[in-house]
């Protein structure tokens, strides 16, 4: 009977983990949008989508480092998880970034253009 079937209703064991894992990923992103907002007033407008790529791949790189430390089988997949997505998401938005603006990077500033 589907009305008896109380596995839609009552919380398993893995749910509250899976619920960490969705607000420790909002947060992450937070983070990441606040230091986004505080580093466009320091680097030039060119060079604000490679300093965010940068950024979430440092981040990645983090987390998938504590995954490593961590022993617990079930928080090393929610940390693994996160870091795969970070890198995801920096992958994206590194599609946005044109080749000018690396030139522009890596150009020294006394070169004429």
């Amino acid at each position: 009977m589907a009305i008896a079937d109380r596995s839609q209703i009552v919380r398993t064991k893995g749910q509250e983990n899976t619920t960490r894992g969705k607000e420790l990923m909002a947060g992450i992103l937070l983070v990441a949008l606040i230091a986004t907002l505080g580093i466009r007033n320091l680097v030039p407008v060119d060079a604000l989508t490679p300093a965010i790529v940068t950024m979430l791949f440092a981040i990645g790189a983090t987390t998938a480092g504590f995954a490593l430390l961590c022993r617990r089988d079930r928080f090393r997949t929610m940390w693994f998880d996160l870091a795969g997505s970070l890198t995801f998401i920096g992958i994206v938005l590194s599609v946005l970034i044109e080749p000018d603006q690396m030139i522009r990077l890596f150009a020294l500033s006394d070169q004429p253009e």
